[in-house]
């Protein structure tokens, strides 16, 4: 461990060397103005733009923390209601970009990663076959490569060799995300600028964005505990563990905690830990047994909560899905193999069709799905192929423990992908950038290692 940090603390840093390049810049710049007076705001301009730049680069870990928040506050739902809706694609317009150019920044600092088998690569393949097929009705190529780029931008921190401490971070800024938006929902409500909780088939608690978001991080929340719990069994982890799972409760998820439910059960009952071993593994997985006929009995009670109405009526059709779907078939039977590429799933609904108003929706709300559309046959089983050989090969080199969890947290994920938009929602940035700050642990190949 020792050794592994020295290496990365003897990488060369640049700091004063760019700090002379800017005083150059500047005193050139200042001679200029005097013989161009016109031109005294361009010193000013450098001088900014190098000091944004060298803060950027010796505080790259809090920006990424920074971002991570941000993404996880779905900020694109909380302005969408308080400007206008004007604001939802822009931000999230801004959120994808601005870890794109972070992503840039980890691999001028760290230095890059051949990351060969990263998933957003069969990406790329759909675009280039999507253009050459030819691209689905009404879709631009430059409507297309807007969405590669937001397809690419969750994976964009694999591609940089980001250290142990990026993502230790980036993990436990993770867990942390459910409670801050609940928090920052809170400050809303009591301010009258937006409900904490929404009418969806019974209330739902929102936080800062959707019921559906927020139970989307709430899954990544509670991987992330599991993993910090499994390296230190420090008590804290449980304690987020339990509030994160009572947040996805109320908000009605059902998918993803069922997923979570899944992961969490059997890791506590079969993945062993020196760290948090069975003695006091054995408390909260018998008060969870005892918490599931305790719902049973409270559905009636508690009928206006989303999750106990649905376990007292009807559960079925409350996304309409079953009506989503058709349309999307229809249009991958007419390009079976190679699809209509990249954004042809967000054409197939118009936006302002009836179906997308009644519903609230136009995507697929099946990644499988979108990806047959998008990709056809070949796109979607390379993209499959690339996520089982990305996960594989990341994964072979953890620790015991993070490796197990991780392998059980992509079967979840691939069951999740079936019913909601595991990989174009904001969900999907916070997802791959956990999983990007667990696998930098293979860097540290004896962290949390357990007999």
């Amino acid at each position: 461990m020792r050794r592994m940090e020295t290496r990365w603390a003897a990488r060369a840093d640049w700091s004063m060397p760019a700090l002379l390049a800017i005083c150059g810049a500047f005193a050139t710049a200042a001679a200029g103005s005097v013989l161009v007076p016109s031109w005294f705001w361009l010193p000013l301009a450098i001088v900014a733009l190098a000091a944004a730049g060298i803060l950027a680069y010796r505080l790259t870990i809090a920006l990424c923390v920074v971002w991570l928040l941000t993404a996880g506050a779905t900020l694109e739902m909380t302005l969408s209601d308080i400007v206008g809706p004007a604001a939802f694609q822009t931000t999230i317009a801004v959120v994808k970009a601005a870890e794109l150019g972070l992503a840039l920044l980890c691999v001028v600092r760290y230095g890059p990663c051949a990351d060969v088998f990263n998933p957003s690569l069969a990406f790329v393949a759909m675009f280039v076959v999507g253009v050459a097929h030819g691209l689905y009705p009404g879709l631009t190529p430059t409507d297309s490569l807007r969405s590669l780029l937001g397809s690419v931008a969750p994976f964009a921190f694999a591609f940089s060799r980001v250290p142990p401490h990026w993502g230790k971070a980036m993990v436990r800024t993770t867990a942390w995300i459910p409670l801050l938006s609940v928090a920052g929902g809170a400050v809303l409500a009591l301010a009258g600028l937006r409900s904490l909780f929404v009418d969806s088939g019974g209330e739902r608690l929102a936080g800062l964005g959707h019921p559906a978001f927020l139970g989307g991080f709430c899954l990544a929340a509670i991987y992330a505990c599991l993993i910090e719990l499994y390296r230190d069994g420090k008590l804290r982890w449980l304690v987020l563990l339990a509030a994160n799972f009572l947040i996805l409760v109320l908000t009605g998820a059902r998918a993803p905690l069922a997923c979570a439910i899944a992961v969490t059960g059997l890791t506590l009952a079969f993945v062993r830990s020196d760290a948090f071993p069975r003695r006091y593994r054995i408390l909260p997985m018998l008060l969870g047994a005892c918490l599931l006929p305790l719902l049973v009995v409270l559905a009636q009670e508690l009928s206006m909560v989303r999750l106990f109405n649905l376990l007292n009526g009807e559960a079925a059709n409350l996304s309409g899905r079953e009506l989503l779907w058709p349309p999307f078939e229809q249009a991958a039977a007419l390009s079976p193999w190679l699809g209509w590429g990249m954004g042809a799933g967000n054409t197939i609904i118009p936006p302002d069709s009836e179906l997308a108003v009644m519903i609230g929706s136009w995507a697929a709300h099946n990644e499988y799905l979108r990806m047959l559309v998008e990709g056809g046959q070949l796109g979607r089983g390379l993209l499959i192929v690339l996520f089982v050989l990305w996960v594989v090969h990341h994964t072979r080199r953890l620790c015991r423990t993070d490796k197990v969890i991780m392998r059980l947290v992509f079967l979840a994920f691939a069951v999740h992908a079936y019913t909601d938009n595991v990989l174009i929602a904001t969900t999907a940035c916070v997802f791959f950038t956990f999983a990007t700050g667990v696998f930098a642990q293979e860097r540290l190949p004896h962290a949390g290692e357990v007999a």
